[in-house]
């Protein structure tokens, strides 16, 4: 009866009540014959609901843990592509999110926090196809920061921008973004040398 009345929720549209009824089908049936279906269900209702990239991705996330979940319970279901697929669009969503969060920092002039969270996007997503503009806005932020900085603070991130460039020209020799970022690689070394010279 509980398992009749939580796909009438599901059919009248209430995807948050009907969301919580089959997460909890699985842990009061844990031996129940629709218990594997009811966990799938449970994800798919966060999946329903997860809004487009711009608002809150609580539910984007809820899904990925849930469908995550249901993988490792049922590795032979035959489900398991579609949880896969469902899984990659969850993580387009965060992406994108986190990319736009990313502009928004650097348009704001928040250096410190672009650099922060371009590491950050880079480790998450290391296949994204934003990963050379990552880059570039990185080694800028470095720079930018470094203009902008006390003069003790100056040789340090002049570095950070040094170097990205060169794991950035090693991972992206053929990029869009090479000339601009070449262009805040010598100005970097440039100012770093006359650091140097001045003894700061």
């Amino acid at each position: 009866m509980y398992y009749y009345y939580t796909w009438s929720e599901y059919n009248l549209g209430d995807l948050i009540l009907s969301q919580y009824h089959f997460r909890n089908y699985t842990r009061q049936f844990p031996a129940g014959k629709h218990v594997e279906e009811c966990h799938y269900m449970s994800a798919y209702c966060y999946y329903l609901n997860s809004p487009v990239y711009s608002l809150d991705q609580t539910f984007t996330k809820n899904a990925v843990k849930e469908f995550q979940s249901f993988i490792d319970l049922y590795p032979e279901s035959p489900r398991l592509d579609t949880c896969n697929i469902l899984i990659d669009k969850l993580r387009m969503k965060l992406e994108k999110k986190d990319y736009e969060i990313i502009k928004q920092y650097y348009n704001l002039s928040d250096w410190k926090a672009s650099i922060v969270a371009t590491k950050n996007f880079i480790r998450e997503y290391p296949s994204s196809a934003y990963n050379e503009e990552m880059y570039y806005l990185m080694i800028h932020s470095y720079y930018l920061l470094a203009i902008n900085s006390i003069a003790s603070k100056k040789e340090e991130r002049l570095d950070g921008a040094i170097e990205n460039y060169v794991k950035f020209l090693d991972l992206y020799p053929e990029s869009s973004y090479l000339s601009r970022a070449e262009n805040v690689y010598n100005s970097s070394k440039r100012l770093k040398e006359n650091l140097n010279k001045h003894g700061f």
